[in-house]
């Protein structure tokens, strides 16, 4: 009575992504067209704007392109000169030469493939988010600095602190040519994407054609892409550099760090761009070592994954890895057959798509989040520590803050103390060590002697120390003529510190969390035998549901108004019926970890389903839920030990009374119960509890919306069995009337 499992992919999977190699190439080749002209003013740019050879980017596009695309663990993934690496590459060309860049770039693919191997990539993204967009952030703003620079007629420096420095001095005395192409190049970067049917043209190359046509008409003078008359004959092999073995083992790791955590995040963001095969980041990281070695090997520019290339390669239709792979063999083609027409590009046409390129690596949806979650202090670090010293202070810097406000949240608690009716209540949340010790210690002094006091704790932690402190004013407090309670919303830290070294004296039973534990557990009085601690008594005459009412509007209702507030605006649009049995111990958004809106729940004795036009109450339910809810899931619950089942086994009814009316509706459960198929290994009632959720599915089938949805594919029938004992759910085989055991959803 299932629907039919979807055949779209899960995270962790191990699939084929779309078709076949060669059947796939009527959609990867379109792709690599795309791929390669996005690619290359990419790679000349930033090649330009780090002073590296311009044929060096062009080698990192198609070293990346095809020894990534073919060895890479996420197929749609497209690697090219890395744009995060634009200043980190500056620098070191500026310190060592080109030659001795490229000999860097080596070695850090080599350390790549070591991380690779090793499997610690994702080892990396457990980096805090705050620093890894922070770095981004700060790399972008370096890019858009310095090639707002030569946008101005200038020349790039190395550093932020130069380019900045120089800057009132290009303004002063800018070029008009390079400022009108560079313009140009902005204005298409900016507006392309507003434009109808333009993503069948990446921007890159719209922005450039479109400054270099403009540089052409109106006749400018400014400098262009200048490359040698044998592209491939001039390339400059790598040289080992001359300098301290520590200087250079930094830049090595500096390189291998950009490089594989702008390679692993725009992994992941190209994942959640289609519903193919799950990123496989070891292999992934492998495969960018690879191509950095090679790269560097062949006097190339640093390669690594960008999302950039990434989501155009999706959006462009690519399947499989084919695009990437044919993207990079058409760059090696473009260079050799086209190197005369890349000679007419402005390199301000080139800084003006890179500054833009730049300007979006600080992502305004992302700040708005990091502030949402107090994230904002190590962010902002790490960009001034990026713009100020250097990639690798920045990212030490924003590690430093981060480290700091996350010991300042692991060690921060908060003291409320409050006066009520009948004596005072201390509320005390999050993590209580001896930081906090002196500031509760003054908070409960302030407390009038002789009073009832209610020490309400919301804590995840309590060490030693703040026990101490709690458990000597609370004996002092006692012996002035005061009473304490001490009450453990959440945990049992307080509890187990009385209960002492293991042996000596015996910790008392743990209190369930306050969300799910019966009344019982936490309203009454419960001596101790390890000491006085006990929970707050009822007040005066309130019974337990006014005493359960009072919590939750202390505590959950500040949790759960957002998404009642958002119910009430929307209406309800449960996912299930879950019809249900009345018995107490059986609380359906426990069992099914469901919240306010969820489920529309149906309980009654048995959990019966009378057939259609038989009982009104029901039928209107069912009628409801299906016809104006719209459910997708109808599930019919049963559970073990069910005085309902029991009495129609024990005939313990008592004649003519409303429930033996009511239960004779089970008498069909009854007919089926003896045939002879049933789940005979399990005691007699509970045999015709798991025998009546499947009678019950049948009878669902009576009501004629139930059958229509079906028949259009709109709804599912569910049996389940819960037993109450072993806290345990089954799914219930109408079929066979046996229990099946739940299994965990692929993927998870």
């Amino acid at each position: 009575m299932n629907r039919p499992r979807s055949n779209k992919s899960h995270a962790g999977e191990h699939t084929t992504a779309g078709p076949p190699f060669p059947a796939s190439l009527r959609f990867d080749l379109p792709a690599s067209f795309v791929l390669v002209l996005l690619a290359v003013p990419l790679s000349l740019g930033v090649a330009a704007a780090t002073g590296a050879p311009l044929v060096s980017g062009l080698i990192a596009g198609a070293v990346g392109g095809i020894v990534a695309g073919l060895f890479g663990g996420t197929p749609l993934q497209v690697s090219g000169a890395a744009t995060g690496l634009v200043v980190v590459t500056a620098g070191l060309i500026a310190k060592y030469g080109w030659a001795a860049t490229a000999a860097i770039t080596l070695a850090a693919g080599l350390v790549q493939i070591v991380l690779g191997v090793t499997k610690v990539a994702r080892l990396a993204l457990s980096l805090s988010p705050a620093v890894v967009h922070g770095m981004l952030a700060g790399i972008g703003i370096s890019i858009a600095l310095g090639q707002l620079v030569i946008v101005l007629g200038g020349h790039a420096h190395a550093t932020t602190v130069a380019n900045l420095s120089e800057l009132p001095a290009e303004l002063r005395g800018s070029h008009f040519g390079s400022v009108v192409v560079g313009a140009i190049a902005i204005a298409v970067m900016v507006m392309w994407p507003r434009i109808p049917r333009s993503a069948l043209v990446p921007a890159p190359l719209a922005a450039v054609l479109a400054a270099t046509l403009a540089s052409i008409a109106l006749r400018l003078h400014v400098s262009t892409v200048d490359l040698p008359d044998e592209p491939l004959t001039d390339v400059v092999l790598p040289r080992i550099p001359e300098g301290s073995v520590g200087a250079v083992a930094l830049a090595v790791v500096s390189v291998a760090l950009v490089a594989s955590m702008e390679s692993l995040l725009s992994a992941v963001a190209v994942d959640k761009l289609h519903d193919g095969p799950r990123a496989n980041l070891d292999r992934e990281l492998v495969a960018q070592g690879a191509a950095n070695v090679v790269s560097g090997a062949l006097g190339g520019f640093a390669v690594s994954g960008g999302i950039i290339r990434g989501s155009a390669n999706v959006a462009a239709g690519a399947r499989t890895r084919a695009s990437t792979v044919l993207h990079g063999c058409w760059i090696i083609l473009f260079v050799v057959a086209l190197g005369g027409l890349l000679e007419l590009i402005p390199l301000a046409a080139l800084a003006g798509v890179l500054l833009v390129v730049g300007l979006r690596l600080v992502n305004r949806d992302r700040v708005r989040k990091l502030a949402q979650h107090g994230e904002i202090a190590p962010y902002v670090g790490t960009v001034l520590g990026v713009l100020a010293f250097g990639l690798v202070e920045g990212v030490l810097i924003g590690m430093a803050i981060a480290v700091l406000r996350a010991l300042y949240r692991l060690t921060h608690s908060s003291v409320r103390v409050d006066e009520e009716s009948d004596g005072w209540r201390v509320s005390i949340r999050g993590s209580l060590v001896f930081l906090g010790v002196g500031r509760l210690v003054r908070e409960l002094r302030r407390i009038p002697l002789g009073k009832r006091v209610v020490l309400e704790l919301h804590i995840d932690f309590l060490d030693h120390a703040a026990f101490e402190a709690i458990d000597d004013w609370r004996g002092g407090y006692q012996r002035l003529g005061g009473q304490v309670d001490v009450d453990e919303v959440h945990d049992t830290w307080f509890r187990k510190a009385i209960g002492g070294k293991p042996g000596l004296r015996k910790t008392p039973p743990a209190p369930l969390p306050r969300w799910f534990a019966p009344w019982s557990h936490w309203q009454r009085t419960r001596p101790s035998d390890a000491a006085d601690v006990v929970l707050p008594k009822q007040r005066g005459d309130a019974d337990p549901m006014t005493l359960g009412m009072h919590e939750f509007e202390r505590n959950s209702a500040p949790l759960v108004r957002p998404f009642l507030a958002e119910l009430a605006a929307r209406g309800q649009r449960p996912q299930q019926l879950f019809i249900t049995c009345a018995d107490s111990r059986v609380v359906p958004n426990l069992i099914t970890s469901s919240g306010p809106g969820d489920l529309f729940c149906l309980r009654n004795i048995g959990n019966l389903v009378p057939v259609s036009g038989t009982d009104d109450s029901v039928g209107a339910a069912i009628e409801y839920a299906v016809g104006v809810l719209g459910v997708s899931t109808i599930a019919v619950c049963g559970h073990s030990h069910c005085g309902a089942m029991g009495a129609l086994v024990d005939g313990t009814t008592r004649p003519g009374s409303a429930l033996r009316s009511w239960l004779r509706h089970a008498d069909p459960s009854l007919i089926r119960f003896h045939e002879p198929h049933g789940a005979d290994e399990l005691p007699v009632v509970e045999r015709l509890s798991v025998t009546n959720v499947a009678q019950q599915l049948d009878n669902l089938l009576t009501y004629p919306a139930v059958r229509e949805a079906m028949s259009a594919g709109a709804l599912n029938l569910v049996g389940m069995y819960f037993d109450i004992s072993a806290a345990r759910v089954y799914l219930v085989n109408p079929d066979r009337n046996t229990l099946e055991p739940l299994r965990a959803p692929a993927g998870r």
